[in-house]
């Protein structure tokens, strides 16, 4: 005999043999199709992996509201998580961890893997002025666009930013070329053949011993961005500052997977590189902008440190006594292939156009 239910008026429904079978599925179909009962079989959860500490303003100025962004404009179907401090990929294994889907999203320098991007490494090059990182950013995503080298078609590039110019920070003046001569200063990778050429002793270290080392008189000096100055401090140990916009600058990427970024669904795709365009012109070209005039603040103000600003001559003596470099990238760039001289005059061109608009 089948099995009765109480119904809303009081009577009883009689259901046939086997029937808590149909209420228990009409049961599972409503479930199913209440909000937040199931879940989005279209959502895809992306790890990100960096260096920088969860206090930098990479992370908070940056990456957390970018991936707040994708989220929002996803309406959720992509969310980011943020994996700082190297705790998902040592710095410079990132773009190799994007490749391997060790992460999804890696954020990094360029120049950790020196020789892994040839065609790259022309914006980093001495003897191009940058005015300040939005210049330099946006001439090495501009350049990037327009030169589209194979070296980082192997992932989805989202955008590239760009610590900006970098200045000497000293223990003792310099004002001139002699004054650089036998010095001693902190500097690793392309900065140190430049400081060579220039006739200073380039001591390489991490930018985490750089303190200790000025303190004890190891080194006289460092070669970076003006943020070092208040972010590790490096103004209690060093007296001058030389403004030398034409030696330094430092290339970062923010890249996916491509396995991953091809699973999005091209609407997404499409919300995602809206978010990174905007991301790219209000947030990440001037990120280091903010950081550098709040530090030469701090070193001016509180520490006394003294501003030395080169003359025009003086920074033609300098511009080509580094043109070797320059022209040792053109021939190394021939030698594997590429046009050597039109990617150099691409990254000089787009200087000159960036200069005058964010000077």
């Amino acid at each position: 005999m089948g099995k009765r239910i109480k119904r809303s008026d009081g009577k009883r429904w009689r259901l046939c043999k086997g029937g808590h079978w149909i209420v228990t599925i009409l049961l599972m179909i409503t479930l199913i199709a209440l909000p937040g009962c199931s879940k989005d079989t279209n959502t895809v959860e992306l790890k990100l992996a960096h260096f920088w500490p969860s206090t930098h303003p990479a992370e908070k100025e940056l990456v957390e509201p970018w991936a707040a962004a994708i989220k929002e404009a996803t309406e959720g179907r992509v969310t980011v998580t943020s994996y700082p401090s190297q705790t998902l990929c040592q710095a410079d294994g990132i773009y190799e961890g994007v490749i391997n889907g060790i992460t999804d999203i890696g954020v990094s320098c360029f120049s950790y893997t020196r020789g892994r991007f040839p065609v790259l490494e022309v914006f980093e090059l001495p003897g191009i002025r940058y005015a300040n990182s939005k210049v330099a950013s946006k001439v090495a995503w501009e350049g990037i666009k327009e030169l589209n080298p194979k070296e980082v078609q192997d992932t989805k590039l989202m955008m590239v930013l760009t610590t900006g110019p970098g200045d000497l920070y000293t223990k003792v003046p310099v004002r001139q070329l002699s004054d650089l001569k036998g010095l001693e200063i902190r500097a690793t990778g392309l900065s140190a053949k430049t400081l060579d050429v220039l006739g200073a002793t380039p001591v390489a270290m991490a930018q985490s011993e750089a303190y200790e080392a000025l303190s004890k008189g190891v080194v006289k000096g460092n070669l970076g961005p003006v943020e070092v100055l208040q972010g590790w401090r490096q103004a209690e140990v060093t007296n001058y500052l030389t403004q030398t916009p034409f030696l330094y600058n430092t290339l970062f990427f923010v890249t996916m997977n491509l396995d991953k970024w091809n699973a999005i669904s091209p609407e997404d795709q499409k919300a995602i590189e809206k978010v990174n365009e905007e991301f790219f012109e209000k947030v990440a070209m001037g990120l280091w902008d903010k950081q550098n005039e709040a530090a030469l603040k701090w070193a001016v103000q509180e520490k006394g440190m003294e501003v030395i600003n080169l003359s025009e001559e003086e920074q033609d003596r300098w511009i080509n006594l580094v043109k070797p470099i320059q022209d040792e990238f053109v021939t190394k760039m021939k030698q594997q292939g590429f046009q050597g001289e039109e990617i150099l005059a691409t990254a000089k061109r787009l200087s000159e156009k960036y200069n005058a608009e964010y000077q």
